[in-house]
């Protein structure tokens, strides 16, 4: 699958808590960093979400903020 996209991150699922409608899914990218992502329970189910499956987090954004204290 191609996708205009670039920024495309492989990894595993390390948690999934799903809720009434939404699902937070937790994805590790590597160095134990973790990307997460809210997406909905119906999704999980139709994409076979599990914990321990590798899966790319494709991250797309019109802008992107930085802080610092």
């Amino acid at each position: 699958m191609k996708l205009s996209a670039r920024n495309q991150l492989k990894g595993t699922i390390v948690e999934i808590q799903e809720g009434a409608v939404n699902a937070i899914v937790k994805i590790n990218v590597g160095n134990d960093n973790i990307i997460t992502a809210d997406i909905t329970v119906q999704s999980v189910k139709e994409l076979g979400l599990t914990v321990g499956k590798e899966v790319v987090a494709v991250i797309k954004s019109t802008s992107v903020m930085v802080g610092v204290e």
